[in-house]
């Protein structure tokens, strides 16, 4: 038996995967780019949630109409062409549009997979629902879903767009953490730091709405983007895009 890899992440193909490829993802978002000045790629942490997984692409440009009811025939697909693929269904009825998908993923131990929509990717009258997988052990598919929110509204994807993204996550990290919520003031070094903080930032927003010619000049705060804090120390481990490796054809 040939021995797994640690730190590897497998795609392994069940079928032939037709269009559905597998990609990571990439920092931009259409509405992202149609922003004022871009602005939408200051804000470092959702430019981080656009970067920190791989996307599944969608095989078939099709429509959706969904008329409110239960039952799987309420939920009416298009495909263009009329070109029909067997792997998108109405499946559990009730507004819901399943993918299913061509791989069997398996991680390192005790990494589940997140399986969710693409981050920061809103489409309208419809949702993407969300799972964890425990993808290190089980030998189960796992399937694609998105909730229809809007009845009688015709909701389209097209041919490429993502529809799953998954993402690595260390099984029980969240347990294993104490929550703790209490007043800044048990932390007078981080007080003193977020004061520093909002005096600059209340500073700078007030000579930015004053038309201040260098503030204006400089547009935006950046020392969160290059992970300077208040008081001017560099974190060394600061991050501003996760760089993930595509999948290799075995």
């Amino acid at each position: 038996m040939k021995k797994k890899r640690d730190n590897v992440l497998y795609a392994y193909e069940i079928h032939d995967p037709r269009a559905m490829t597998l990609i990571a993802a990439p920092v931009t978002r259409l509405w992202m780019d149609q922003t004022h000045g871009r602005f939408a790629y200051r804000c470092l942490p959702m430019i981080m949630a656009n970067t920190s997984g791989w996307l599944i692409q969608n095989p078939s440009e099709f429509s959706l109409y969904w008329n409110g009811g239960a039952k799987k025939e309420d939920l009416m697909i298009k495909f263009a062409n009329n070109c029909p693929d067997e792997r998108i269904a109405s499946h559990f009825g009730s507004g819901v549009l399943t993918f299913s998908l061509p791989y069997l993923f398996r991680t390192p131990k005790n990494i589940n997979l997140w399986v969710k929509g693409p981050s920061n990717s809103p489409k309208d009258g419809i949702q993407a629902l969300e799972g964890i997988v425990e993808s290190d052990w089980s030998s189960a598919t796992f399937t694609m879903n998105w909730k229809l929110t809007r009845p009688k509204h015709v909701v389209t994807f097209v041919k490429g767009e993502p529809i799953c993204m998954i993402i690595p996550i260390t099984r029980g990290l969240a347990e294993s953490i104490t929550p703790v919520q209490t007043p800044i003031a048990t932390d007078q070094e981080l007080k003193t730091s977020f004061s520093l903080w909002k005096h600059r930032r209340t500073e700078f927003l007030n000579q930015l709405a004053n038309k201040d010619t260098e503030t204006v000049q400089q547009g935006w705060q950046k020392d969160y983007f290059k992970g300077i804090s208040p008081d001017g120390i560099i974190f060394e481990n600061h991050q501003t895009q996760a760089n993930l490796m595509e999948f290799k054809k075995l």
